[in-house]
Formats: structure tokens, C-alpha cells, sequence
């Protein structure tokens, strides 16, 4: 037979039986449904009906039901059950206003003396007996002498006659006499308080000295130990007096009494209250001793200082305190007590006192305006490289400072070997200006690539912007900084073309929307379609037309063809037979025949910070950018926006060099004193206190659009600042070319492509900004809109 046939099989009544507990735990046919047997009721009548009879008169109240209780509690045992029902049932019967009043004398009698007293009860000394340090002999009990000098002396002062006191310790004697002349004096109000607890305490304090005295048979004496202070706090409720110290009582034979019900309620109370003892003086005993008490082996009669966790304020009055000063509410905040004002005036002091460790330069109080045209330095000049994503950019810049000797040989060729051993061999001169491990890795530029070069008249700083367009605010921060703008265009067929629907055309927009006015375009690779002319001449008349329909005058566009690996028209002219055709000028030429910048030197002190960096140990803060207007020189003093902090130019570095004043249009490193680094972030504003560049919360903007234009949220670009707002309303379409209003019934709700018009913005926070400068609004990782504020 199987298993399965085995448990189908299986009686369930009988295991069930099993696990119950079986025949053990089933009635018998003789039981009644209560469990008892025909035997079991036969005994519980008879035992009731003799229970019955054996009762008392007075337990007529007693039930049948009561008596069977009992009976089976007590296995039919008569007396035990007719002592436990009358014990419990027949005593109940009583006249219920003599039973309250005997129920009351019983409870106020338990509140007193307890209703069995101990024959010996608790002593403290027994219980400590066997304790080592109550059991030290006299002598080696420590005894307190009086000090043989009076205490106040100088270190190293005359033992002869009376020992010096210093000044600061006779000014502490006249504080602590003066505070206790303060303390002895009370006012009428707490006269009431204070009288009757110091008479009762004296009277109190006599009585047990006295006692104190008979028992040791000593005289009374002061005592004279020697220690250390201990220092009290003063508490701002001058009402409370700190809680008395009783002398310790000197150690006697313990005498085992009898045992007294008011001494036990008594021994351990508690000293009342000044309020108590105001209110209730009358009501109250004096304090007995107990003689149930040990003794320890040393006298303590130093009192403990009293601590009220309610004198001072709460921490929730001080933070609220504290947010109102900060908000300039003007909320005075909780009262402070005289211990915290007096803190607060040591706290001014020492603030008064304060030192700047930092030293500050002294200003020459230099004419910056003189001294620039008695200079007679090179002109200095920025060009942002700007183009689609793999255009070499980074390659071209790399091979323009090889050429002209700015990077030496060995560094390229350590710079290809590295390259060589990622597999990139050809982005060896890339990493010239991409320095960065995650741009080498990932073989894109991803910030702003500084460099600078010279040449027989100019000198120039590279600002190599990243392509990609991911990283178009970084290229927007290179653009607000450069005079110029170099478009670099891959002629490789097929790259033009997407290049041209990509990046090409957006940083071509942002550059002139930033105020760059002059650009010059490098075709870059013709040496892969072999130097074709008709190429380059395809390129250059599709960007020719875009460019000036995006504002670019003819005369400031310049179109050269390269190699930027090879070095083809960079700083030599190409020598390939299949370039023959070009006459022009080199890049190296073109850059060469750009004007120079004008300077906004008269102009206030503008300059967006576009680094903040540590310049060392002697200069903690340093911050970096370029000069927009104005000029400054050592010493002057500096307001930093949106954060309101002021400092002071300690120095003044450009290209790596001291110099003691800078103007517009420079690239300077200035180092900081007298500000911290929290109040200083990258894209805020460094300007001149006397004329001070305002925070704005909105503005309203004549822009160029790229996309449609709604009422929307948008990110405000300015340099290295960004900002998140929206665009609140549209407030006209202009004329591209007047700037006049176009005549329309009602406010136009959307700006279409290619459109001027004027709009209002609103920024999530205050930013420094001021008009005519230009922003640009980017959504949604497109650039929509750019302009000049009104």
C-alpha cells in the first residue's frame, strides 16, 4: 500500500482523540452537562444542606450558589467553608452611615501611623556600617587648617609685611563688595518674602549650632578650610535664594529606639518653600533631627550653587532673537539678565579690538589713465574660436602656438605618445589647450581653453569654445569676452553640411548677439578633398549669405582655407602644388590686421569674476576675469554684487606678473582682502562702491528671436551669469532694422523666428545687471532669443 493510500486511510477521530488527550478527557455517561457526577451532586447536597444548618442567624443573604462555591472550592469541607462564608458574606450587613464613617476612620487612620510598626525599624547607619571610608580611624582623617598667610599675594613679592595685591585683584574685591552691597538692600516688594525666611532660617540655624555644640561638648568656631571657590551663578530672579546647606552632624553611638510614627513620616521631609513659608508660616514646624543618620569622615560646608533652568531665555527665544536682528525687524527679543549683558559688553569690547590679520596695500594713488598712454604697450586683443563639434577647433590652436613656437617639441611629442597609447593619435595637438583628463578621455572640449600668443604687433589670448552643444553656456562666457570671433567650418563633405544645420550656425548667432562684429572663417581640412577651390568657394558663399543676413557686415568677413594638423595657412603659407590658388593671407596675418578694441576706460569698474581660485599662502582669495570698463590699481576699494560685501585689491597680477594698476579689456588675476569666499561666486559682478552696479529682479530686453517666443520660462546667460526666470510679457515687435514700434491693435502673444521684439523678464532671484548689456535666453537646451537690455 502506498503513502497516499496510507494517510487516505486514516481514522480522523482517532487522532484526534490522541492529540486531546483520549478517553482522560471525555465525561462520562453518568455526567451532567456541568461536569459533575451523579456522586459529586449527591455530596454537594448534603454538604449544603449542612452548611445551611451551621450558619449563623444573621446569613440569611448567603445563596445556594455562594455555598457551592465554596463547598467545591474547599472539597466539602464543612467548616472551612461556613468560616469562609461568614468571614466574607455575613460581616457585610451593617448600617450604611455608621459603615461610611467607620470606612473613612479607617483610611485617615491608615494615612497615619502604619498598621503594623516594625520592632526594629530601617537605620541608615546600620545599613552603612560596613562601608570602608566610614570606618577610617581618626588618624588618618583628613584635617582642614586655617592658611598661615592671608591669601592675595604676588608670586615673587617681599615675605615682609603685608603681602601685595594686584590690581586686577582690587578690582575683583571692589566688584565683589559693591555686588554684595547691591544684594544687601531689598525693596519693599520682597521685603515680605525675604524676612520671614532669613528669621526662620537664623532662628533654625542657632537652634541646631547649639545642639550641635552640646553634643561634642566643643565651643562654637568658625570654620576656616581652605579650598577653592566655588563659583556661583547669578540667576536673573533675584527672589530665590539658594537652598541652605546644613552642617553635617558629628558621628555618635547608634541607640536603638522604639520606633515612633511621627518620626518615621518626618525624618525625610523636605525643607518648604520661600513661598510656602510665606503663605503658610503659621501652619509650619521647625525641621526635627533624626538620629536614624551616618555621619561621613570629613566636615563639607560648601553649599551647592543653585541652578533655575528658567533665569535666562529659552533657545527658542534666542533663535527668534536672533532671526529678527538678522532680518532687521528691530525685535529687542527676551530680557537678558546682568550676568549676559555684562558678556555682551566684554563681547563688544574685544569685537572693538578686533585686528584684520590681513595686511592691505597701500595705494599709490596712481593716475591708471597716464600711466596706461605713457606705457605704450602692444595691443591686446581676444578672439573666441567658435564652430561645430569636431571641426578642429582644438587642433588648429594647438598647431598655431607649435608654429610660433609657444609650445616646444618635446611637449608634443610627449603629448602624441600619450595620445598614441588611448588610440588617438591625432588629437596630439589638441591637448595643448584641452588639459583636462575628462576632455582627453572623452576627446571633446567641454570649458574654455585659455592660451596667449604674440606677434611683431599685437598680443593675443586664444578663448577655444567647446563645440558640442551640451556645453553652449561655456561658450557663451568665452563669447562676452572676446573682441572678435574665429569660425572654424570642416570642409570634409557631408560635415559642412550638418555642421551648418548644428553648432555652426547657433555660435555664429550667440558671437554677433554678444556684440562681436568681426569674424573670420577657417575652412579647415581641404586637405582631405585635396585642396578643391570649388569647395572652398561653396562654403564660403553659403556662410557669406547667412552671415550677413545674421547681421555680420561684408568688410568684417575673412575666409581662409587650412590644414589645422598639417599647418597649411596657419602661420606659413601651404606649399601643396593643389593650393596654388590661394594669394591671401595667413591666419597668423589676418589676426595681425584686426583693430583694436576700443576701451570703455572712463567708464565705472565692471568686471564679471570668471574664476575663484586659492593664489597662496599670501593670498587666500583670488578671483579672475576680464576688465569690461574702468581701471583699477592697488588699494582701491571693491564692492562686490549681488552679495553687497565690500573688499580691497591687496594685488594685481596679468599673465602671471605684478603690475599695479590694470584697465579695460585686460585679463586680470586680482588677490582679495577683507571678504570671504561665501560671498563670492563665479558670474557675479566686481564694480567701484561709489558707483555700484544695482540687483534687479526684472528687465525688459530688445531681442532677436531664434525660436518662438511665448510667455514662458527661460535661463538668463550673461557672461559666466546664469539665472533662471520667464519671459512675463511681450510688449511689442519692433522694426529689425529702425527699431520702431510696428502698429498692432493688440499686444502680440507670440514672436515668431527672426523677429524683434520687446519683452519684460522676471528672475527667480536679484542679479547684477544694468543696461545696454546683452543676454541671452536659452529653454529647454535651445538658445531662443538674445538682446540688449533697456
Amino acid at each position: 500500500m502506498s503513502r497516499h493510500k496510507l494517510v487516505k486511510n486514516m481514522d480522523l477521530d482517532d487522532e484526534f482523540d490522541t492529540v486531546n488527550g483520549g478517553d482522560d478527557y471525555d465525561y462520562d455517561e453518568g455526567e451532567t452537562g456541568d461536569g459533575l457526577t451523579e456522586e459529586d451532586q449527591e455530596q454537594m447536597r448534603i454538604g449544603t444542606i449542612q452548611v445551611r444548618e451551621a450558619l449563623p442567624p444573621n446569613a440569611t443573604t448567603i445563596t445556594d450558589k455562594q455555598i457551592q462555591d465554596s463547598l467545591w472550592h474547599y472539597y466539602y469541607d464543612v467548616d472551612k467553608t461556613v468560616k469562609y462564608l461568614v468571614s466574607t458574606y455575613a460581616t457585610e450587613k451593617k448600617t450604611p452611615k455608621k459603615a461610611a464613617a467607620k470606612k473613612v476612620q479607617d483610611i485617615l487612620g491608615n494615612l497615619s501611623p502604619p498598621p503594623e510598626i516594625c520592632s526594629k525599624p530601617f537605620s541608615f547607619a546600620d545599613f552603612f556600617k560596613d562601608s570602608p571610608w566610614l570606618n577610617i580611624p581618626s588618624s588618618r582623617q583628613a584635617i582642614f587648617l586655617a592658611p598661615l598667610l592671608p591669601r592675595g599675594g604676588l608670586l615673587g613679592g617681599s615675605s615682609d609685611g603685608a603681602p601685595k595685591v594686584s590690581k586686577l585683584q582690587a578690582l575683583a574685591a571692589a566688584r565683589k563688595k559693591a555686588k554684595e552691597l547691591k544684594l544687601a538692600g531689598t525693596t519693599s516688594i520682597e521685603k515680605p518674602l525675604s524676612s520671614i525666611k532669613i528669621k526662620e532660617e537664623d532662628k533654625e540655624d542657632v537652634q541646631m549650632a547649639d545642639a550641635s555644640n552640646t553634643r561634642t561638648g566643643q565651643p562654637p568656631k568658625k570654620s576656616s578650610s581652605r579650598g577653592f571657590p566655588i563659583r556661583k551663578r547669578k540667576d536673573s530672579n533675584e527672589h530665590e535664594k539658594p537652598p541652605r546647606t546644613l552642617p553635617a552632624p558629628e558621628e555618635e553611638p547608634v541607640v536603638l529606639k522604639p520606633a515612633i510614627p511621627e518620626d518615621i513620616s518626618t525624618a525625610d521631609q523636605a525643607e518648604p518653600s520661600a513661598f510656602a513659608s510665606a503663605m503658610f508660616s503659621s501652619f509650619s514646624t521647625p525641621r526635627k533631627r533624626s538620629d536614624n543618620l551616618f555621619t561621613l569622615p570629613y566636615a563639607a560646608n560648601l553649599s551647592a550653587s543653585s541652578t533655575n533652568p528658567f533665569a535666562g531665555p529659552s533657545p527658542d527665544d534666542i533663535v527668534i532673537a536672533a532671526q529678527s536682528k538678522a532680518a532687521g525687524k528691530g525685535g529687542k527679543g527676551p530680557p537678558k539678565t546682568n550676568g549676559e549683558k555684562r558678556a555682551d559688553q566684554i563681547a563688544a569690547g574685544v569685537e572693538a579690538v578686533k585686528l584684520d590679520d590681513t595686511p592691505r596695500a597701500k595705494s599709490k594713488n596712481l593716475d591708471v589713465l597716464a600711466e596706461f598712454e605713457k606705457a605704450k604697450a602692444k595691443n591686446a586683443a581676444n578672439f573666441v574660436v567658435i564652430g561645430h563639434v569636431d571641426a578642429g577647433k582644438s587642433t588648429l590652436m594647438g598647431r598655431l602656438l607649435y608654429d610660433l613656437k609657444v609650445v616646444d617639441q618635446r611637449t608634443i611629442d610627449r603629448y602624441r605618445k600619450e595620445a598614441e597609447s588611448m588610440g588617438k593619435s591625432s588629437f596630439a595637438l589638441a591637448w595643448v589647450l584641452d588639459q583636462g583628463s575628462e576632455e582627453r578621455a572623452r576627446g571633446v572640449t567641454i570649458d574654455i581653453a585659455m592660451n596667449k600668443f604674440e606677434t611683431e604687433k599685437t598680443s593675443f589670448t586664444i578663448l577655444d569654445a567647446p563645440g558640442h552643444r551640451d556645453f553652449i553656456p561655456n561658450m557663451i562666457a568665452g563669447a562676452s569676452q572676446a573682441d572678435f570671433a574665429v569660425l572654424v567650418i570642416d570642409s570634409n563633405t557631408g560635415s559642412f553640411e550638418s555642421g551648418l544645420k548644428g553648432q555652426t550656425k547657433e555660435h555664429a548667432l550667440l558671437v554677433r548677439s554678444m556684440g562681436v562684429q568681426r569674424i573670420i572663417i577657417v575652412v579647415n581640412k581641404l586637405d582631405t578633398v585635396d585642396w578643391s577651390e570649388e569647395r572652398f568657394l561653396e562654403i564660403s558663399n553659403q556662410i557669406s549669405a547667412f552671415l550677413t543676413a545674421a547681421g555680420f557686415l561684408a568688410k568684417n568677413i575673412t575666409f581662409i582655407p587650412a590644414s589645422g594638423l598639417n599647418g597649411d595657412n596657419i602661420a606659413r603659407r601651404s606649399t601643396e602644388p593643389t593650393a596654388s590658388w590661394y594669394k591671401g593671407p595667413t591666419l597668423v596675418e589676418e589676426l595681425e590686421n584686426s583693430q583694436p578694441a576700443t576701451r570703455a576706460l572712463s567708464k565705472p569698474l565692471r568686471m564679471t569674476i570668471n574664476d575663484i581660485f586659492r593664489g597662496g599662502i599670501q593670498n587666500p582669495l583670488s578671483v579672475a576675469g576680464r576688465l569690461e570698463s574702468g581701471a583699477l590699481q592697488m588699494g582701491d576699494a571693491l564692492l562686490a554684487q549681488p552679495s553687497s560685501q565690500k573688499a580691497f585689491v591687496k594685488a594685481l597680477e596679468i599673465d602671471q606678473e605684478s603690475v599695479d594698476w590694470a584697465v579695460a579689456g585686460q585679463n586680470v588675476t586680482i588677490h582679495l582682502s577683507g571678504i570671504e569666499e561665501q560671498y563670492l561666486k563665479i558670474g557675479d559682478v566686481l564694480c567701484s562702491p561709489s558707483s555700484a552696479i544695482q540687483n534687479i529682479t526684472s528687465f525688459t530686453a530688445k531681442v532677436l528671436s531664434f525660436e518662438f517666443l511665448t510667455p514662458m520660462q527661460v535661463d538668463v546667460h550673461r557672461g559666466r551669469l546664469h539665472t533662471p526666470g520667464r519671459i512675463k510679457s511681450i510688449e511689442a515687435i519692433l522694426d529689425k532694422h529702425t527699431g520702431v514700434v510696428v502698429s498692432g491693435k493688440k499686444k502680440p502673444r507670440v514672436v515668431k523666428p527672426g523677429t524683434v521684439a520687446r519683452v519684460v523678464v522676471e528672475l527667480d532671484s536679484a542679479v547684477p545687471l544694468e543696461a545696454p548689456s546683452r543676454v541671452v535666453l536659452r529653454s529647454n537646451g535651445e538658445t531662443v532669443a538674445a538682446g540688449l537690455l533697456e
